[in-house]
């Protein structure tokens, strides 16, 4: 070899080590050294240990140790070998602990997640909860347009079964999905997965996505079909999600708010009103009195209520709003606080948001919509108290509620001016938080009558947020939560992971999915003409 030929390959080859070098190092330099992950998790045990308000109920309900599923995970973060690689192990840690609201996000100068390319396959999938030993996913929707991705065989429809996804199973597909997914208890993860299964985004690696979504499905007669869909950008879709029908009845088309819509009998005769609850938005209490006057002015204040709130988000003054709908006192859920190392900095941040808050306010507040003093109060006064003590826990109080004092029996009297007929309650495994609580509240009390299914039973008083960083090398890593307070049901128990039981169990199966609501209101009118449903509230 010539010289000259010789010393551009050296060149050559050092050019390209080179390069590999910089790729290589820019993958790496985010994850620190194998000393400093087992160092990053070992501070995430210690203050997950010291911090976590666990919920024993809830572990015992869903059979798992949230504990030993962390410590499991010890060699996942320390042989990390990438910033996605670490990114993901520290998910599946975050999600060990089974809780709905927990979850981790990427930070400036933290771990670098690879772009995935936002898509939604034209079909949606929804649980068959009629058997709670076999549940299984059924299409719930596709696009408009999706005969176009069957080569051959039958028309994809409503109800059929999901059997594999990408040439395997569904059941080991959900073996390796459930890790990284965020719930509190069974029936909401499977609504979780079903929900996130068409669509491509960071709740899953990269490694779960291919070009396009392969499915194997089956009809109602066992026959099975392929289809292959791509990842688009939008999707037209032929039914949307579980319908909003109610037979009979018309929207108020005067009433419009954020929280909920009101819906009137078709006939004048019949003496109910129906609110789909949409969520207890910021403009909840503003809402209620509104429904309130409007009924009082109607001569409508003895019309039973019929509240779904299947679809309802979370949010808060659920208590404020029950007050206006029922005419009986009830018991509110409660809360505390864990009082571990970061309690002060907790107050301290909370102090400097109530602060800053105080100083954009016009000084107008209203009865319904506490400023946060009455938290202020609390955490300078029997929080900090109960930390001075020594306490594991703060004193128990009526849920961020401004209407009760720190120390009571929670026992909340409704307002001179409420409803007085009787309630229905709708409810289903999709939503959770706030929602929880007010279900709580309605079934514990025995305030009306609920049907449908358990909501999700995700609920925490307050969390915490921390920009981890790796404590050798002081780079930042991601943003870690931990739950640090209890939900308490009016029954006394823990919330989390604890849903309150209705008391007519629907399961949303293939068969009902799109008539689910229809279903639900006819069983509820059949329910209000009952001799022995008559007045109870």
């Amino acid at each position: 070899m010539k010289p000259h030929k010789e010393l551009m390959m050296k060149k050559g080859i050092l050019s390209g080590f080179l390069i590999y070098a910089l790729m290589f190092g820019n993958a790496q330099s985010n994850i620190s050294t194998p000393e400093d992950r087992e160092a990053l998790f070992n501070y995430i045990i210690e203050k997950t240990w010291e911090r976590e308000a666990w919920s024993p109920v809830k572990e015992e309900i869903l059979g798992k140790d949230p504990r030993k599923n962390m410590l499991s995970l010890r060699d996942d973060i320390i042989n990390a070998s990438s910033d996605t690689d670490l990114y993901y192990a520290l998910q599946r840690l975050s999600a060990a602990r089974f809780d709905r609201h927990l979850s981790i996000s990427e930070i400036e100068g933290g771990l670098v997640l690879p772009e995935i390319p936002a898509g939604q396959a034209p079909i949606r999938f929804h649980p068959d909860y009629s058997d709670r030993n076999n549940y299984f996913l059924f299409v719930s929707d596709y696009g408009v347009n999706i005969d176009r991705y069957v080569n051959s065989g039958p028309p994809v429809e409503i109800g059929d079964k999901l059997i594999e996804i990408n040439n395997e199973s569904f059941n080991k597909y959900l073996d390796k999905v459930h890790v990284y997914t965020r719930y509190s208890n069974i029936e909401n993860i499977w609504r979780r997965v079903a929900f996130d299964l068409s669509g491509k985004s960071t709740l899953l690696p990269p490694s779960f996505y291919q070009e396009r979504l392969k499915l194997l499905l089956e009809k109602k007669n066992g026959s099975r079909y392929e289809i292959d869909l791509p990842y688009l950008k939008n999707v037209t879709w032929a039914f949307g999600r579980v319908l909003r029908t109610y037979p009979g009845f018309e929207e108020v088309k005067t009433f419009q708010y954020e929280s909920f819509k009101l819906y009137r009998p078709s006939d004048t005769k019949i003496k109910i009103l129906l609110i789909w609850l949409y969520g207890f938005r910021g403009d909840l209490p503003e809402a209620t009195d509104a429904l309130v006057a409007w009924a009082e002015k109607n001569n409508m204040l003895d019309y039973d209520l019929i509240i779904d709130a299947i679809d309802a988000r979370g949010g808060s003054q659920g208590a404020y709003a029950l007050s206006r709908l029922t005419s009986k006192p009830f018991k509110t859920t409660g809360g505390n606080l864990k009082l571990s190392d970061i309690t002060d900095d907790f107050i301290a941040r909370y102090t400097a948001r109530y602060t800053a808050r105080q100083h954009a306010m016009d000084g107008s507040g209203r009865e319904a919509q506490d400023d946060g003093t009455w938290v202020m109060e609390w955490l300078h006064g029997p929080v900090l108290k109960g930390l001075a003590a020594g306490q594991e826990y703060s004193n128990n109080v009526p849920f961020k509620c401004a209407h009760l004092p720190h120390y009571s029996d929670w026992i909340m009297q409704p307002h001179e001016k409420t409803f007085t007929g009787r309630l229905v309650l709708f409810l289903g495994p999709w939503g959770g938080s706030h929602l929880s609580q007010f279900a709580s509240m309605v079934i514990d009390n025995g305030l009306g009558y609920t049907l449908g299914m358990p909501d999700g039973g995700y609920s925490n008083t307050w969390e915490w947020e921390e920009d981890l960083i790796f404590p050798i090398s002081k780079k930042p890593v991601v943003r870690f939560m931990w739950s640090i307070g209890h939900t308490i049901r009016p029954n006394g128990q823990i919330l989390e992971g604890n849903p309150a039981m209705v008391d007519e169990l629907v399961p949303v199966t293939r068969d009902n999915y799109l008539q689910y609501k229809v279903l639900l209101l006819e069983r509820a009118l059949d329910r209000l003409k009952e001799e022995k449903f008559q007045k109870t509230r």
